[in-house]
């Protein structure tokens, strides 16, 4: 595989307004001046994290989707995130895989936040989603999904390298920053995580540590507290090195939540 070059916002997100927030994002992207492969926003990157889905939600192919395509086809690549969705009358936390020729694929968040009610609001997602990039194989994920490692299992090596975007708040950063390393370990990938900053509208705040692990568990990228744009690349290479050097992959237990 070639080395893939990603691009991370770290953004504040104005509380339940989409167009500021567009706005905000489209501003911040201006500024990228290098070639990339893949622009990665938060968890619910319109609106913030908020039940207020009957007043919010888009349906596909919705203001917020036909913005996601015009940015892919201006920096040539691949913007992925998740919104609210509207489909056969149920909501759906649901990112957005959207390529530079307008096609997409989503994956709806599997494990709703209970403590925040998301559940009574949401309707979860069954179905895990892989998707290739320049020969990557790549599983996007939602924020609290980060703490159930059986549906983030990489069975048969299914991917190289998974995506957790979030709105996971500053007062159990300790977890965040010890499942993500973790994730990247157990299943030989490279985790590139990508959180919100400053509060919400609860007056939750989010100190973002937005960050990327290689597949030994190395530190590639760490920011926190800060509104960030930052630009890096992973090597094609490393998946491959560290399951070469140390077969683990091959003595896990063969089974998978379906």
């Amino acid at each position: 595989m070639d080395n893939l070059k990603i691009t991370i916002f770290q953004g504040y997100l104005f509380w339940e307004n989409t167009d500021k927030n567009l706005l905000n994002i489209a501003l911040r992207l201006s500024s990228i001046r290098e070639k990339t492969d893949l622009i990665i926003l938060p968890e619910m990157f319109t609106t913030g994290f908020t039940m207020n889905a009957a007043a919010l939600a888009e349906p596909m192919g919705g203001k917020t989707m036909q913005w996601m395509e015009k940015i892919a086809k201006q920096y040539h690549c691949v913007v992925t995130g998740s919104i609210i969705i509207k489909e056969d009358n149920k909501f759906y936390n649901r990112l957005i895989w959207m390529r530079p020729d307008g096609s997409h694929e989503h994956y709806d968040k599997r494990h709703l936040f209970a403590l925040g009610k998301e559940h009574e609001t949401y309707t979860a997602g069954d179905k895990k989603l892989i998707v290739e990039l320049n020969g990557w194989k790549i599983c996007p994920m939602i924020c609290y999904d980060l703490r159930f490692p059986v549906w983030m299992r990489n069975v048969d090596e299914e991917y190289d390298l998974m995506i957790i975007v979030a709105n996971w708040p500053e007062r159990r950063a300790l977890h965040w920053r010890t499942l993500i390393p973790a994730r990247a370990v157990e299943n030989q990938a490279y985790v590139v995580a990508v959180n919100r900053v400053g509060h919400d509208g609860h007056e939750v705040y989010h100190s973002g540590d937005s960050t990327c692990i290689s597949p030994m568990g190395e530190v590639i990228y760490y920011k926190r507290d800060e509104e960030d744009l930052y630009t890096f690349s992973i090597s094609g290479d490393e998946p491959e090195k560290t399951r070469r050097a140390l077969p683990f992959l091959k003595d896990a237990d063969h089974f998978k939540v379906v």
